[in-house]
């Protein structure tokens, strides 16, 4: 079988000025990534594929983002805004390369999914001229309608110019579609203007394509799907619909979510075989899961590696850089960053980890934390395997803990410690008779202070 060629085309350059945002609308995160990532991320990908991104003026993040995703991105700038088909001509550069089929997508749709641009392909291989993406809308209000007679799309109505009986279609169109690539710019260039607003409008392409002979269909999906996200209201309910539906994969793979409505996921989270994760954990991007591991409650998760049989929290915190070798153990109140914890190792307690290595079965105490900030610069810890170090240490970077070293509790080590050594520092403790009562004396300037009895 032949594989087809494909361009897609994706609009990026609206200002998203409804957002009340200095960010640009495609830029605004769901699931931890932005909404041009899921889009960029869902496009046709591999061989014989293009891809090309339309900003605005000034969006160079918008470049950067594309770039990032897909380095392969071409990007274009649509200088002026004349409507969604101009947008579409500022790629007639990527257009002109011939490309089988044109797909014409826009940045702020994130629950698009990949299928269904194969679906929207598909008739191109049946000798379509053009495919539209449609939807049945609860509410078809504001929305251009499909006008369909049998199989054939006919004309797609903006809401305005439709006639009563039009208004009563369902099926709305979603504004995405796919282009025969042999006829895209004899169809695009013949898209005029002459509308109230002086603009090039897409929609125009199926009148078009029809005249010139083509066939025009549509291929519908849910209106969940092509959510457009104009507002931070419409940002917040994309948001809900993602994670249902990452919940809802991460459940298929076998994922045991005890409360999945309170678990927060990113996109590119990464799961093991019988993973448990309980109620009101927070889990961000660049997250690997492995088998058996058991997230407890109100823990958060950023750019962390798990190995397997990990236990977290409650109410740990993973920063970024933290990766956990098999069977580890991180309980309440613990915080790493910049961390590699070998196997074995235990960090049950109230303690911070950060720059710092922890060889195999290694175990730190409560309230251990590794001193790795100067006020300057970050400096390393490094602590060998089965070393053991006492509740309340602090370990002033850089310092070395050698393999069995042992860590008396209290202790601040600020020179490294060899193998099998034991350290401990603590000045001696006194004990002064009658001290706490003269120095009560001293702060009441000798009048008797009688001790309130407990409640």
């Amino acid at each position: 079988m032949t594989v087809r060629s494909s361009l897609t085309i994706v609009l990026a350059a609206g200002e998203g000025t409804r957002m009340r945002s200095s960010l640009p609308k495609v830029m605004h995160p769901v699931a931890q990534a932005s909404l041009l990532a899921h889009v960029l991320g869902a496009a046709p990908k591999g061989t014989g594929t293009s891809l090309a991104v339309v900003i605005g003026p000034d969006h160079q993040a918008v470049a950067d983002e594309a770039k990032r995703i897909r380095s392969d991105a071409l990007i274009f700038v649509q200088r002026e805004r004349l409507g969604t088909a101009h947008a579409v001509l500022a790629a007639r550069e990527a257009i002109a390369q011939g490309m089988d089929d044109v797909l014409v997508a826009f940045g702020d749709t994130p629950l698009i999914t990949p299928e269904t641009f194969e679906r929207l392909r598909a008739p191109l291989r049946k000798g379509a001229a053009l495919a539209v993406l449609g939807f049945r809308a609860a509410d078809p209000t504001g929305y251009g309608r499909l006008v369909v007679e049998g199989d054939q799309l006919v004309a797609i109505r903006e809401h305005a110019d439709a006639s009563p009986e039009e208004r009563k279609i369902t099926l709305c169109n979603a504004g995405v579609m796919a282009i025969d690539g042999r006829r895209a710019l004899a169809i695009l260039d013949r898209i005029g203007n002459a509308n109230s607003k002086g603009e090039y409008y897409l929609p125009d392409a199926v009148g078009i394509a029809r005249a010139q002979g083509g066939e025009a269909v549509v291929i519908e999906t849910s209106e969940d799907e092509v959510r457009g996200i104009n507002t931070k209201a419409q940002l917040a309910e994309a948001e809900g619909v993602m994670q249902a539906r990452l919940r809802k994969a991460a459940m298929e793979q076998g994922v045991t979510l005890i409360a999945p409505e309170t678990v927060y996921l990113a996109a590119d989270t990464i799961f093991g075989k019988d993973v448990t994760i309980e109620p009101f954990v927070v889990i961000g991007p660049g997250v690997s899961i492995s088998d058996g591991t058991v997230i407890h409650s109100f823990s958060h998760i950023v750019q962390t590696t798990l190995g397997k049989n990990v236990s977290i929290g409650p109410y740990a915190r993973l920063r970024p850089g933290t990766s956990l070798g098999d069977g580890a153990r991180i309980g309440n109140f613990v915080e790493t960053k910049a961390a590699t914890l070998e196997a074995g190792v235990k960090v049950n307690h109230l303690s911070y980890i950060g720059d710092a290595t922890v060889g195999a079965n290694s175990n730190i105490g409560a309230g251990t934390i590794t001193c790795n900030y100067d006020g300057f610069k970050k400096h390393k810890t490094v602590i060998g395997t089965g070393a053991f170090v006492g509740t309340n240490s602090s370990l002033v970077a850089p310092v070395r803990i050698g393999n069995g070293a042992y860590i008396g509790s209290g202790s601040v080590i600020t020179k490294d410690v060899p193998d099998d050594a034991m350290a401990l520092e603590r000045n001696q403790q006194t004990i002064r008779e009658g001290g706490a009562a003269r120095y009560r004396e001293m702060k009441t300037g000798g009048k008797k202070v009688e001790k309130k009895p407990e409640k």
